[in-house]
């Protein structure tokens, strides 16, 4: 038997030569997990798109043909659509930051024909901030103790065994109350 001292020093160093090769081809694999990645998000409409449009006459079909349909409405006027896009990126253990982001708000008439474009950009963008305080609910505080305790004796398994439905009368203890009401729906009684 042959101990390492014996081990020609040729096939010891194709040996390390070959852990070295496998050890870093291992560790720039691993790099590629880090690299930060670019998203594209929401309706690509380029410049030469929506410049093709003109106010006053391109109507609601000629929008549809040249940019497809829009990513939102307004809320409250349907005559307003927004293209919206983003290029978003992604960097591991960080947060998605936003490289770009536009949008197009087309205006109709009633008619349906174009009345105005805007266009914004990232910097057009306000950033509104959380409200402090709380919103209050109606209803009665209850602590943990009184949920623990107010839930004991209401789940019966035994109660589900006699309807084909699996519990007709089961844990709300009603005919149409709860999970297993056999397709009756809400109604009222």
């Amino acid at each position: 038997m042959r101990s390492p001292q014996d081990t020609p020093p040729r096939s010891r160093s194709l040996r390390l030569f070959s852990c070295a090769v496998i050890g870093a081809g291992i560790a720039l694999s691993g790099c590629s997990v880090f690299k930060p990645s670019t998203i594209q998000r929401g309706s690509l409409v380029e410049a030469d798109d929506y410049k093709k449009l003109k106010v006053g006459e391109t109507t609601r079909s000629d929008v549809m043909d040249a940019l497809g349909s829009p990513t939102g409405r307004a809320t409250f006027d349907d005559n307003t659509w927004l293209y919206m896009s983003m290029k978003q990126v992604i960097i591991p253990i960080s947060f998605p930051r936003v490289r770009k982001q536009d949008m197009v708000v087309l205006t109709f008439d009633q008619g349906g024909v174009l009345r105005n474009m805007r266009t914004l950009h990232k910097d057009d963008a306000r950033y509104v901030a959380m409200a402090p305080g709380k919103t209050p609910t109606p209803g009665t505080k209850i602590n943990i103790m009184q949920q623990i305790l107010g839930n004991v004796g209401r789940y019966n398994p035994l109660s589900q065994m006699s309807s084909t439905y699996g519990g007709s009368t089961g844990p709300m203890n009603s005919m149409n109350g709860g999970p297993g009401h056999g397709g009756a729906g809400n109604s009222l009684p």
